[in-house]
């Protein structure tokens, strides 16, 4: 798989990227703002959404159903080739289809804001499928735009200034709309969620252009069975897809239903919005820096090692949570440490995927990787339910907790490969 991407003939820079390059390269403020953009939907059908649905009368089971909006996360490598192939008439080969896709978003997030839970559940499954669909896409572009433009020494930290944009503006996303909603309603909430939408295209516009040296492929098909031959065709293919489901699984798994989690505890919207999404995103901005100035010195092994196992025992602390009811040191911690173990662990993640990517289709290779990376974090959204219902939450957390270990036991014995993962390119 590696293999494949060294044909794309890029050269590994002799000195390691330095600690400011996060702030002073335009790639990676690019990098960061893109990042932005991704998350700040994300948020509107997950956290959003299961407020929205709790304040309407949901069950937990039926939250956790409805979390099947989201399968378009896990099926954007169908249309992904699209987007390898035909490049829009402007802005370049990814930065076009970025354009597009955020003004469909602002369009569907408006239409979304006006419909009903209490009085019907399937337009509102309608309109977030839309906009999961339109998020989607966008994360296509996004990635492959951040896997074409980012040297290979830089992986970690690329992938740590799209964490910092990603969680920021997801955050603040999911605390605005729960703070105005408290106040003023989930209509005037999502209507300027999607004034704001439209306004990334303003860092799309800006963002530098990725030097290509090769043309795009020259058919569909092309597009399609090439970059899934070389995926596919080395003798650690399926041990390194395994590896990019399982390696999160346990956190997916712990982070599933967050909000509701929070809201039986006895936290408010507000308290989850202002004190506990800002815990969220300062915690994950703090790990995702850790963790891609980490990876310079680590390597992709150590990472993945320690990362791992740090983003597997923090869920104990949900655990511990759940035991002891509302408790704001203790809800402090737990939410602090998981999430700072929890970027570092997708810091690891992202890069691994990364490496895995030729630059000639990164587009449909990144969008198959990542959901495959993502396929725990949507389908285990009603066994998360009906586990909550059923077992209580702190069963619920001993569960993640277990998760977690398969993907650890496979990141040791599959060292060897992962370390090649690490070497220049030719």
């Amino acid at each position: 798989m590696n293999t494949a991407a060294a044909s794309t003939g890029q050269a590994t820079p002799a000195e390691k990227p330095r600690w400011r390059d996060i702030l002073a390269s335009p790639k990676m403020v690019a990098i960061m703002v893109l990042g932005a953009a991704s998350g700040f939907p994300n948020q509107i059908t997950e956290s959003a959404l299961q407020a929205w649905l709790k304040d309407s009368g949901a069950s937990n089971t039926t939250i956790g159903v409805l979390s099947y909006v989201a399968l378009p996360y896990l099926f954007k490598f169908l249309w992904a080739p699209v987007i390898d192939r035909y490049p829009l008439p402007w802005l370049g080969r990814r930065r076009g289809w970025v354009a597009l896709t955020q003004l469909a978003l602002a369009a569907a997030i408006a239409v979304f804001a006006l419909q009903n839970p209490a009085v019907s559940l399937t337009p509102i499954a309608i309109c977030a499928v839309a906009i999961v669909f339109f998020s989607a896409t966008q994360d296509i572009a996004i990635d492959a735009y951040r896997t074409d433009v980012a040297q290979p020494n830089e992986r970690g930290l690329a992938a740590a200034a799209n964490n910092l944009g990603y969680r920021t503006s997801a955050w603040l996303a999911s605390a605005f709309a729960l703070v105005v909603a408290d106040f003023f309603g989930w209509e005037p909430a999502f209507l300027i969620l999607a004034a704001v939408m439209a306004a990334f295209c303003i860092g799309t516009l800006l963002a530098p252009e990725p030097h290509y040296a090769h043309q795009p492929p020259r058919t569909l098909t092309e597009s399609f069975v090439v970059p899934l031959r070389e995926l596919l065709g080395s003798p650690s293919a399926i041990a390194f897809i395994a590896l990019v489901i399982l390696f999160k699984v346990g956190d997916a798994f712990a982070l599933r239903l967050f909000t509701p989690f929070m809201m039986d505890v006895g936290f408010s919207k507000t308290e989850i919005a202002v004190v506990l999404k800002a815990l969220f995103t300062a915690s994950a901005v703090i790990g995702a820096i850790l963790g891609g100035v980490a990876m310079v010195r680590l390597g992709l092994l150590n990472s993945m090692l320690i990362f791992g196992v740090a983003q597997a025992a923090s869920n104990l602390l949900y655990y511990a949570l759940a035991l002891t009811g509302k408790n704001y040191p203790l809800m402090v911690a737990a939410v602090s440490i998981d999430n700072i173990a929890g970027a570092m662990g997708n810091i690891a993640s992202v890069a691994l995927i990364m490496a895995l990517c030729d630059t000639r289709y990164s587009a449909f290779q990144y969008a198959l990787l990542s959901a495959f990376a993502l396929t725990p974090r949507y389908l285990l959204g009603g066994p998360a339910g009906w586990l909550a219902d059923k077992a209580g939450w702190d069963m619920y957390y001993v569960v993640s907790v277990v998760l977690a270990l398969p993907g650890l036991l496979l990141v040791w014995l599959m060292r060897e490969q992962i370390k090649q993962l690490d070497q220049p390119r030719g």
